[in-house]
């Protein structure tokens, strides 16, 4: 497919993004997350320009966000820059900005740098926290999605761990030291699991004065934790999370936050300073699509092969898509790392098929397994119709997280801090910044 010569276009193009447009097929990737990496990476080969545009400069490994939340690992552990990644690649071009809308006529997007043209587009722009529109929980409680929210979130725990210190007036000391994770699903519980950790090795060592007063509490709207896991799962884990001094509430739907007591419907109240809430999210949004395309919660209606209903040569991968017609997930695919990057395999696989005249094939999800680690040596895993827990799902989370994360220095320190912790819980990363 040839690029547009349109002199106008290219001549705005070349001003702002700085990128020639030439004769190759150009597809753009806007979000440089999990999937819209896998995919840039699958088309290297290709003979394509790939031109990837995201708000940061860098690409973060999700499932290990809390860990930098409770003070367990660097931001720079789980980050590694999009730029030297993409090294070495001469068609690649990388252009950090916000993405505001699509142009379908122009087969163009707008940006904060300015119109970039496109022959594929593929959104991969994840999600954000859904706090279902309760503007006063959204102003007051910290959502843990992203690099900066965890690292927002450590300051802060820490900052009150500080204040508690030094407060006289016991009640007003308490609201410091209680900490109300809202949400039952993986992030809720191994952000849980993690506090109760810290409230267990490192409180004694660094705030003697504290032991024994510092309360986690998770709030859960269901009627079980980890929904979408087994119900042998889901009972191990809320046991484990007990073990670890975690009051676990679920039943409890969270009604407001003013920054100070947490409402509940029925009634009950807790006062606390620390509120998470990762209680849901919602795909990020993007003008230019037509309106039969959104579906529940943002995510954009595609079809079988992940492309955008109503919209030509755009897809949408991951968690902002919602594929229909899947009588597997009449519901759409759980927003998990793993749909995202088969559907972005997937998607590569069809954009080149389709320049070679070739018939695009469905994407079929693979589960392989959901997990979630609730501390040392205690985790629980389903693969297939294996369900187990403890020590065993423990050490494959930790492979299974290892081998996923990028850059052989991040995979060293991330292990050496794994093993450190193991032995004496003694990290450093305890910095207010």
């Amino acid at each position: 497919m040839m690029g547009n010569n349109d002199n106008g276009s290219i001549k705005s193009e070349t001003m702002r993004a700085n990128i020639e447009r030439g004769e190759r097929t150009r597809v753009v990737i806007v979000g440089c997350g999990l999937g819209g990496l896998k995919l840039a990476m699958s088309l290297r080969h290709s003979g394509f320009q790939v031109v990837v545009v995201d708000k940061n400069n860098y690409n973060q490994f999700p499932p290990l966000i809390y860990q930098v939340a409770s003070a367990g690992l660097e931001p720079s552990n789980i980050a590694f820059p999009i730029r030297r990644i993409f090294q070495g690649y001469p068609n690649y071009f990388f252009r950090m900005a916000d993405v505001t809308a699509i142009d379908e006529k122009e087969k163009a997007i707008e940006t904060s740098i300015g119109t970039i043209h496109y022959d594929y587009l593929v959104l991969g722009m994840g999600a954000e926290t859904n706090f279902f529109g309760n503007t006063q929980i959204e102003m007051n409680a910290f959502p843990m999605k992203t690099v900066t929210d965890a690292m927002a979130l450590r300051n802060h725990i820490l900052h009150n761990l500080e204040l508690a210190e030094t407060e006289s007036d016991a009640s007003k000391r308490q609201k410091y030291l209680n900490v109300v994770i809202v949400g039952g699903g993986p992030s809720g519980v191994e952000i849980a699991g993690a506090l109760a950790e810290m409230k267990k090795f490192v409180v004694p060592r660094d705030y003697p004065d504290l032991v024994g007063r510092m309360h986690i509490y998770l709030v859960n709207s269901g009627d079980r934790l980890l929904k979408a896991m087994d119900e042998k799962s889901s009972a191990t884990a809320e046991k484990e999370l007990a073990r670890k001094g975690v009051h676990v509430r679920n039943g409890w739907r969270v009604t407001d936050y003013d920054g100070r007591i947490v409402r509940m419907a029925n009634g009950e109240s807790i006062e606390s300073a620390n509120v998470i809430w990762v209680s849901g999210v919602k795909a990020n949004s993007i003008g230019g699509v037509p309106a039969k395309a959104v579906g529940h919660a943002g995510r954009l209606l595609c079809d079988r092969m992940n492309r955008v209903k109503g919209m030509t040569d755009v897809f949408a991968i991951g968690d902002q898509s919602l594929i229909e017609g899947d009588k597997d997930w009449p519901l759409g695919h759980p927003q998990l790392a793993q749909v995202a990057l088969q559907q972005a395999a997937n998607v590569a696989r069809n954009i080149l098929r389709k320049e070679h005249g070739k018939d695009m094939l469905p994407f079929v999800y693979r589960n392989l397994g959901t997990m979630a680690t609730i501390g040392r040596k205690a985790a629980v895993a389903e693969i297939g119709h294996w369900k187990f827990g403890g020590l065993t799902a423990w050490l494959l989370w930790l492979v299974v997280h290892l081998r996923s994360i990028l850059g052989v220095k991040n995979k060293f320190f991330v292990l050496l801090n794994w093993l450190w912790n193991y032995v004496n819980y003694k990290q450093s990363l305890r910095l207010i910044l």
